[in-house]
């Protein structure tokens, strides 16, 4: 039977989006990947499903798979594709909207224009919750890589971040050292990469290089490591505006037992069947 989707992206992080309310089904890690692929299929940096509710008390569940088809965490550019997703063909007539990932449950919320607010729970420095080899909690920690000691603020969003702060992120060598921080020894379910420049303390440019894709337009998980870490290390206010190349997300964290908050746009690019 042929399986529907639907193109999005949220600031250029693109998705295919596919419905299994009503009927599951099983994609290989193969199948995803070739189906990722920029020239040989239909392109996109992570799959989204949309599932029936666990026993969480959610909306929905949300699940994610990177464009190599290994799945993970949570997805900020991607929950609120998934919000648009799921009140635009009418499964839901809710505003607010809870949904329950492997990183643990997300609140959404749907805005005018687009917009989009996503609460992505508390984060946390804790090196066991990222998972991170570490003796203790630190707000930055001093890690090898490729011979040159770099500094990391380490933190979990629902999937687990490094951030390091550079002096002009566009000269900052993110293809290179962003594949040897996702796969260092000392994050053991590997890591997006996160290349920062504060411009001011409420103002940052930023690229991040997701594990299991690349560098990619715009990162929401990483927008909101990169503030957190921002704030923890006293370079930045609570509330901030990030620069992506896809675009700019608004974050803010109040307080720090406070969820982060995330707001930025989500549009549909078109829709389409698989022939399995």
């Amino acid at each position: 039977m042929p399986l529907e989707f639907t193109k999005m992206h949220g600031l250029g992080n693109d998705f295919i989006v596919i419905n299994a309310l009503e009927s599951a089904f099983e994609l290989t890690s193969k199948q995803i990947s070739r189906l990722a692929h920029r020239r040989l299929g239909i392109g996109f940096d992570q799959l989204l499903i949309v599932e029936p509710p666990d026993d969480t008390g959610a909306d929905f569940t949300y699940r994610i798979f990177n464009a190599d088809g290994g799945e993970v965490e949570n997805c900020g550019n991607g929950a609120r594709c998934f919000a648009r997703f799921v009140t635009d063909r009418g499964l839901t007539s809710k505003k607010d909207i809870t949904v329950s990932t492997s990183g643990g449950l997300i609140e959404l919320t749907v805005l005018e224009a687009n917009q989009v607010m996503v609460r992505m729970g508390v984060p946390s420095f804790e090196p066991a919750h990222i998972p991170f080899v570490a003796d203790t909690a630190a707000t930055s920690y001093d890690i090898e890589v490729d011979g040159q000691n770099m500094e990391f603020g380490v933190v979990a969003v629902g999937n687990p971040h490094a951030v390091t702060q550079v002096k002009d992120v566009q000269r900052a060598e993110v293809e290179r050292l962003g594949r040897l921080i996702e796969s260092h020894e000392r994050f053991p379910n590997r890591v997006n990469a996160g290349f920062m420049q504060v411009v001011s303390r409420s103002e940052i440019q930023l690229r991040v290089f997701e594990r299991g894709v690349g560098e990619t337009m715009a990162c929401g998980t990483g927008a909101c490591a990169a503030v957190v870490v921002g704030v923890a290390q006293g370079l930045l206010d609570r509330r901030a505006s990030v620069h992506l190349a896809g675009g700019e997300l608004q974050i803010q964290w109040l307080d720090n037992d406070a969820q982060i908050e995330m707001i930025g746009p989500s549009e549909t690019v078109f829709e389409g069947r698989l022939e399995q």
